[in-house]
Order: C-alpha cells, then structure tokens, then sequence
C-alpha cells in the first residue's frame, strides 16, 4: 500500500511502540501519519517528561519513562528502536524476548557478532527484527534495482558513492562519542556499504582506510570492496560536505542515485556515450560548479522522479508491517545477514591503525 492509501476495510490499525524521542524517532512518528492503517500506541523515555511531550504531538496513546511496561503492553504490534547506537542490540534483544517484533534503527549493532546475536533470538523466538535501514526502502532505489537487473546498464562494473556531513567535534556529542558508538562509518558509512551489498553481494576481499579525530573515532573512512568483476569505492566523513551520491556504473550506461542519496527521490540515467563525453567530467557531481553542469542539457542522459512526501521513513515501515501481519521473522529486502555482513566490513576496516592523513 502506497503513502496515502485508505487502510484496508475491516483492518486493525497496526500499532507501534518508539522506543526513544530524538531526531530519527521524530521523523519516523511523522511518517506513520502517512500510513492511514499505523497508529502511534506508546513512546518510550527515560526522561519521561520528554515521552509526555512526544507522546502529546504525535498522538502516541501513553507515555512510558521504563521499558518493561513498554513490553509488556499487549496493544502493541511492533517496536521501533531509535535510541543511541550502543543500546540497540540489547533492547533489540529485550523486545524480541518479549514477543515483540523490532525495527532497529542503524546501525542495528556494533559489531557483527552482536548482529548475530539478535538473528539467533528472532530464530528462537520465532520474532520479527530487521535493520532500519530505510534507503533500500525508497521507490527510487526500488527502481534503480529494477532496472539493473532488467539489464538496463548490463553488467555492474564499479559502484562509487561518498556520504559526508560537516560535524563539528562537540564534547559530548554521540557522533564523537566511543561509548555512544559514535564515528563516521557507524552514522554514514553504514548506507554506502549496506547499498553496494545490496547490488553486489559480499565481497571476496576489502580494503581502506580511516583518520581519527581527537576523540578517536574516524572522522573520514574509505571503503574498498573487491569482488571478481567488480569494485566498490565508497567513503563517508564528518570532515567536508561531500557529492553524497550513489553511482552504479555498468557495461551499457550508469545509473546514479542523485543527492543526498541516502533519502533519494531522483535517479540519472546515462547512456555509454553519454559517459564518454569527458568534457562533462564524471556523473558523481561535486560542489556548485557540478550543480551547474547537471542543469545543462546532455545527450544520453535521463532524469527519473520518485518524489515522496515526508522523510521517506513510512516505507521501511510499510514493510515491517506487512511481513509481520504474515508472520515473518524477517524482510528479505533487509536480511539481518546482510545487516551482519556491513559491520563486519566496517570493522576489518577500523580494525587497522588509523591514517596520519588523507
């Protein structure tokens, strides 16, 4: 069902439970008001003035300040985690014993082996989880997957893509934080590298590189995935304000996933020839002068809208609410094993020392 359809006639409106009460939780309990058979059943703070207040504007029925409660609440269909990254895992792991089904917010985990953690508790309780990773969702990557595997650019060669945000290195901030699981590759990375799995698969072999901040966690990391036929370059950072576009690139033409890909609503064709014109430089724009260039008329290119309204979070959501009134335990979209597969990446990565510079 599409944003803005009318929920099914006779259907129960699907009833979810946000743990947390940041950014992220902000967005999503805005997008279930697009869904018109989602309702908001209980939200989840420590602080519970700030679940009150959370709980008032986007029409949540009560406001919780401990979670058992929260687990134990039977009108609830489904839990939306979207606390800081270090308590993912174990209030992952609490809701599924709980017989809740869980929608983590990425990174679902820290690490790989606590990603494994969790798909052997939904195993045994026969519980839904899933990473929420929200891009693959998004009618415009949904597309740009239908038309590789159609064949329209032939076989995928190389995938290029950056993610970068200027952050200024605060004390206190999660994104500087190691206990909070702070770091580029875990706020940003994890999009680049999810994405090209979700073209290429695993790879045979990968590589890269990473600079620390003061804090010690990177600030900039680069990402080298080497398959047979194939390579993924990717990179993220806190550094620079970045191109912050996903470039798949084939035998027969490149299809690119225009900024800020990670919540795309336009995807650029390019034909063979129209990568041959060397004078227009690469299909990855950076920087004014790339925003320029891309107004300009140019043979061979395509410009395809996937507009949405809202964040774009409502069709993970969508999703999770389908398999779990199937009775899934997970979404073949977003695997846990693939979600596994990220941080284990990320981590051969920071597992090397870190670069003195870039």
């Amino acid at each position: 069902m599409a944003s803005g359809d009318a929920a099914p006639s006779g259907a129960e409106r699907f009833c979810w439970g946000i743990i947390g009460t940041g950014v992220i939780a902000r967005q999503f309990a805005a997008d279930l008001a697009l869904l018109p058979d989602a309702r908001i059943g209980a939200v989840q703070s420590r602080a519970l003035d700030k679940a009150q207040a959370f709980a008032a504007e986007f029409g949540a029925t009560v406001a919780y300040r401990d979670l058992e409660p929260l687990l134990a609440d039977p009108a609830i269909d489904a839990l939306y985690i979207a606390t800081p990254n270090s308590l993912h895992v174990a209030q992952g792991l609490r809701g599924i014993a709980a017989g809740k089904p869980v929608l983590i917010e990425k990174p679902i985990a820290l690490t790989a082996a606590d990603v494994h953690s969790v798909i052997e508790a939904s195993g045994a309780h026969r519980v839904f989880a899933m990473e929420a990773m929200w891009t693959r969702f998004l009618p415009a990557v949904v597309a740009a997957r239908e038309q590789v595997a159609a064949g329209r650019i032939g076989k995928v060669r190389r995938i290029r893509a950056d993610l970068s945000y200027v952050r200024e290195e605060i004390p206190g901030s999660r994104f500087f934080d190691p206990a909070l699981g702070g770091g580029s590759a875990f706020d940003l990375g994890v999009y680049t590298v999810s994405l090209a799995l979700h073209w290429l698969g695993s790879p045979e072999r990968v590589t890269g590189r990473w600079l620390a901040a003061r804090s010690g966690i990177d600030l900039r990391c680069e990402i080298v995935l080497h398959y047979p036929e194939a390579v993924a370059e990717l990179s993220c950072g806190f550094d620079r304000n970045g191109g912050n576009q996903f470039l798949i690139e084939g035998a027969a033409g490149a299809i690119r996933l225009d900024a800020p890909f990670l919540k795309a609503q336009r995807l650029t064709h390019y034909t063979t020839a129209a990568l041959g014109c060397s004078w227009r430089g690469p299909p990855l724009r950076y920087g004014l002068a790339g925003r320029l260039l891309d107004r300009l008329p140019m043979p061979g290119r395509i410009r395809e809208n996937y507009s949405f309204a809202g964040n774009g979070l409502q069709f993970q959501a969508r999703a999770v609410m389908d398999a779990v009134r199937s009775g899934e335990t997970g979404c073949a979209t977003m695997p846990l094993a693939e979600s596994a597969a990220v941080l284990s990446i990320i981590e051969t990565v920071l597992a090397q020392p870190p670069a003195k510079t870039f």
